[in-house]
């Protein structure tokens, strides 16, 4: 029997999972690793840790599955986390996390060319994108600029550790490079109006589609790894827009809405629209002839992290009855209100200079208050996006919902209640790893097309309904947070203006 390997690269850790050809789960590995922030906005990691980490946890998922031969692998990681690199693949700096937001000014400048590719990005790249971080480095370490051999995605870094061969997955080039599979492909005029005119240069020369075979694992790679077989690698790209794949495939009016750390929206449509509040519509990033739309959260489970475990100094361990705390309070009577842009907006606003705030607070206000009304906080930012959605004619009429949200039933609750829509919240398994599953299946021949495969894969959901009532509250609520968004949007912008020297790094 072979099996099937998927890799989630995610923020905190790199996941594995050994699959059997019918989808039956065989092994799970995990391995975390440290980020670095060195200034606000800023986030740091390194590529030689991401690595570290996937052989512990690619070891750890093989041994408990049997260590079965390997058919075939797939790779998502988080985007755009970009990586650095001299010819011999080495890091020449940390690599830019996808939260940094250092490259607001670049993001601005993308925002002023004319170029007919813009509008699959919605008229400007976001700042967490490749380019913006790649002007960023150009702008202010030429020199480590110039001295890269390879400024990648941290999904293309892996495939290049995996088989040798630098192979950019078509999602992520079309969704973050501004490559253009309809026209002329990676747009050098663009690169040289935004000062990197070598840029292409620097990125993977071949663009792979998500689920072609790319290569065979190396023979180093396997041994490192543990692998039997031939492991033949499959084009992957970004972890939460694959999710489409494991929940039965992307259709019209479907959402996949992924909660963790951050939140992403995605879905395809067969009929562009170019709405300004979206990222997209990006032609053929996932299924050829289809056009993917994406929102998001920069900033969701983590800004529950820091109200919970920074804010109130509870551990880990006690977040439960934290939560339990929380979910007993009466909705809308706390008087407190808290913006969730603590690193910024992704959309619909695309304001990476917006800052979070707690608002409403008395010498009465309570610890569970404060960790509730966060909550309803970031399920306000969570409907302000799906808002967009409708608005600019994307349809949304189901949304799945997967992530760290399945682990606190306040938070999914109050997105239910919040939104006033059903939620299908999909069980069981990382949908990032069983999308690589799927990619792998169908990348071996194992299955037909890519639908063909994540239908086979899909995993089973329940629905959670909204409480009327709750809903009734929280349209006052939601009215007071798009109000305070707008009222304090000029003040985050001068904070975010730094002030005197800046501290060395």
């Amino acid at each position: 029997m072979t099996a099937l390997l998927a890799i989630d690269l995610g923020t905190e850790s790199a996941r594995a999972c050994v699959y059997a050809a019918d989808g039956a789960t065989l092994g799970r590995g995990e391995s975390g690793y440290p980020t670095v922030f060195p200034r606000p906005g800023w986030a740091e990691q390194d590529p030689e840790d991401w690595w570290r980490a996937v052989v512990f946890a690619v070891r750890a998922a093989l041994t408990e599955a049997g260590s079965p031969p390997v058919a075939g692998l797939a790779v998502a990681t988080t985007a755009s986390t970009v990586a650095v690199l001299d010819a011999a693949g080495r890091p020449l700096r940390p690599a830019l996390l996808w939260m940094d937001a250092r490259a607001s000014a670049e993001s601005e400048l993308t925002a002023a060319a004319d170029h007919r590719v813009l509008a699959y990005a919605g008229g400007a790249d976001a700042v967490e994108w490749l380019v913006p971080k790649a002007m960023w480095l150009a702008r202010n370490e030429p020199e480590t600029y110039r001295a890269a051999h390879r400024i990648t995605e941290a999904v293309d870094y892996l495939v290049w550790r995996l088989t040798g061969e630098w192979a950019g997955s078509r999602m992520n080039a079309v969704c973050k490079w501004n490559h253009d599979p309809l026209g002329t492909g990676l747009p050098d005029d663009l690169y040289a109006t935004f000062g990197v005119p070598d840029l292409r240069d620097k990125l993977p020369g071949r663009i792979v589609p998500v689920g072609d075979p790319v290569a065979p694992a190396g023979a180093a790679a396997r041994e490192e790894l543990g692998i039997r077989g031939q492991a033949m690698v499959c084009a992957g790209g970004i972890d939460a827009h694959l999710s489409l794949l494991a929940i039965g495939g992307a259709r019209t009016g479907r959402v996949s809405m992924v909660s963790g750390t951050s939140t992403a929206f995605v879905t395809e449509i067969g009929t562009p629209v170019f709405p300004p509040t979206v990222w997209g519509p990006y032609p053929d990033a996932l299924n050829a002839g289809r056009w993917l739309i994406e929102g998001g959260q920069v900033s969701s489970g983590s800004v529950l992290t820091w109200a919970g475990e920074a804010l109130l100094g509870r551990t880990r361990a006690e977040l439960p009855r934290l939560i339990a705390e929380a979910a007993a309070l009466p909705p809308g009577e706390h008087g407190l209100l808290v913006l969730d842009y603590f690193m910024g907006n992704r959309t619909p606003l695309r304001d990476p200079k917006l800052r979070g705030a707690v608002l409403g607070l008395t010498l009465a206000s309570r610890p569970v208050e404060i960790y509730r009304a966060a909550v309803e906080g970031v399920a306000y930012g969570t409907r302000q996006v799906l808002e967009s959605f409708v608005e600019g004619g994307v349809p949304v009429d189901e949304v799945y919902v997967s992530g760290g949200i399945r682990h606190n039933p306040l938070w999914l609750r109050t997105t239910a209640d919040v939104l006033g829509r059903p939620l299908r919240l999909v069980e069981g398994d990382n949908l990032t790893l069983r999308a690589c599953a799927v990619i792998a299946a169908a990348g071996t021949g194992q299955t037909g097309s890519l639908a063909e495969a994540a239908a086979g894969f899909a995993l089973p959901t329940r629905t959670v309904e909204p409480d009327g009532t709750h809903h009734e509250v929280y349209q006052r609520g939601y009215a007071d947070y798009r109000a305070a968004t707008a009222a304090t949007r000029g003040i985050a912008h001068r904070l975010t203006t730094p002030r005197g020297p800046e501290v060395p790094v």
